[in-house]
This record gives C-alpha cells, structure tokens and sequence, in this order.
C-alpha cells in the first residue's frame, strides 16, 4: 500500500467517561474537512487497539500519525509505533489532538486543550525529535519492553492509577474516580521496601513513590526534559501528615524536588531490583509486576509535532 506523503493517518479515542464521544468526533473532523486536511481515519475499540492500529499506519506508510487522545492513548500508539517495521521511527511524525483528562505530556509543549489550535498545529507541521523511554523485564516466559514518552511511576503514582480504573467502574466518571483515590491514599500513605541501582548507587529503604521521568512526570519530575538523552528520576519517602498538604502545593507549583523527603537524580538507566507489591504504570498504563526492571533512554527515537 503507497500513501501520500502529506496523508494524516488519525486515530479517535473516544474519551473515557463521556457520552458525547460521536459528537466530539464529529466537529473535529467537521474542522479538518474546513482546512482542506487529506487523512483517513480509525477510530479505537477498546484497550490495546491503539496499539495495534497505529502499527498498521506506521506498517502502511502514514508517515503522520494523528491521536485524539490521552496520555494513555499516547502510550499505545507510541508503542506500536516502536514496534512497528519502520526502519527509521524518526521518519514518523506524531500529532496530538488532546482528548482525555489526563493531557499531561501535551501541557509540557504547551499543547492547547482546544481541538481547532491543535489541529491548527499538525498543520503548521513543526516537528521535534524527542526521545523515547523503555521499560524491560521478564514475564516469566519471554523478556519484554514497553515504551514511554513521559514517565513510569512506581508505587503511589502507579497506585493511583490502579484505584482509580477500580472505581471509574463503580463511579462512571474518571473526575470522580480520581477524587475517590486521592482520598483513600491520603489515609494509606503505603510504604513499598525497594531497591534500586543509579548511576551505580544501590539505594534501599520503604518509599512511597518513584517516578522516572523523560518529561514532567504529572509534576514529579518538573526538570526533566524529553530530548537531552537523560531520565529524571525522584523517590519520595514518608511524608508526616501536614508535609502532604505542603508536598502537593510544592507539586502543583513545580517545586516538589525542594521538599525535605524528595530525593532526585539524573540518570541513562535506573534498575529496579526490587519494589514489594509496588504498583508499576507507563504513563498511565498498568505494568504486569515482575521485578527487576530496567528503565532506559532511546534519544530522539520519534518526532513530534509541537506549537510554535
């Protein structure tokens, strides 16, 4: 199959929670048709599909691929992108049309959350070479590696994600859902016995959460920047009960490597030895737990396509 050069391949995946997903759907293809924008366009069926579709565009040379989505939706095109047979990955041009709640990857370029300017964007095509991080580890019966763009959060952040998918069944609503898990952490406070080796320190002790970040991580990683070639990490130990109002001001205001019980690094490879019943997420997406766990960098792996 030969495509033209200049055709968008998008894929729509519809937001979680929400029941205006066709209509949504609609005025932003009712938008691309007003700007003249060649494309052909699938749209998601569940988890893992995006996964696979976007390895069909990359395998049927789209040379730009659309998401309407989240972080997640993120997540799984950019692996079956990395896995795709593309030879060169970087060839590949990957635009972001946000639809979800959790945007954090898109908010680090400044992406704006209305559908029209990001579309406005992929058009104006301005292109970044950012890098790609993986995660590998054994499942028992065969080694495997999955991909970020953001971060992968190990215990509290990974807990978070794991309460919420549990209750957005109960709630419906992911908003809710997230309420619901911020409030039963903030009486779990769990500690999770790890060790890890950076920069050939082994560091051991009962932490609340771990982040490596190649970009901002949901804030735990404000430093860190998706195309130098490195990977922030922070680990957070047991804050008292008033240090978790100050830790999430601190959070929210970019400055959680300052509080007293953040520890931070800069790092190629971090491995994860050891991290007891510790939930693992890729930006967004549950990791099965199988320790150890290699976390890397590919430098400028992909392209994207970013505001002016």
């Amino acid at each position: 199959m030969s495509v033209n050069p200049g055709k968008w391949g998008v894929i729509y995946n519809p937001k979680a929670g929400t029941r205006k997903a066709h209509k949504r759907w609609k005025e932003i293809k009712e938008y691309m048709d007003s700007k003249g924008v060649s494309y052909d366009y699938v749209q998601s069926e569940g988890f893992g599909s995006v996964e696979r579709l976007a390895g069909i565009l990359a395998n049927n040379d789209y040379r730009t691929i659309v998401i309407v989505g989240g972080d997640g939706a993120l997540n799984d095109a950019i692996n079956g992108i990395m896995m795709s047979n593309v030879e060169n990955k970087s060839d590949i041009a990957i635009g972001i049309i946000p639809n979800g709640i959790g945007n954090d990857f898109a908010r680090y370029w400044d992406e704006d959350l209305d559908y029209k300017k990001a579309v406005d964007c992929i058009i104006d095509n301005r292109q970044r070479k950012i890098d790609v991080g993986f995660c590998r580890y054994y499942n028992g019966k065969s080694h495997e590696r999955r991909f970020f763009v953001n971060a992968v959060n190990i215990g509290l952040g990974a807990r978070i994600v794991k309460i919420t998918d549990q209750a957005k069944r109960f709630w419906g609503v992911k908003f809710l859902s997230y309420l619901t898990a911020f409030f039963l952490l903030f009486f779990e406070r769990k500690l999770y016995r790890t060790h890890l080796k950076i920069n050939g320190e082994h560091i051991r002790g009962r932490v609340m959460t771990i982040c490596v970040g190649s970009a901002s991580g949901y804030g735990q990683t404000p430093s860190a920047v998706p195309y130098n070639g490195w990977l922030d990490v922070s680990i957070i130990y047991r804050p008292e009960a008033l240090q978790i109002f100050s830790g999430l001001w601190m959070l929210i205001q970019g400055r959680i490597l300052n509080h007293k019980v953040v520890r931070s690094y800069r790092t190629k490879k971090v491995k994860v030895l050891r991290a007891r019943n510790a939930s693992v997420d890729l930006d967004g997406r549950l990791l099965p737990k199988h320790f150890p766990i290699e976390i890397g960098i590919k430098p400028e792996a992909v392209s994207l396509i970013i505001p002016k």
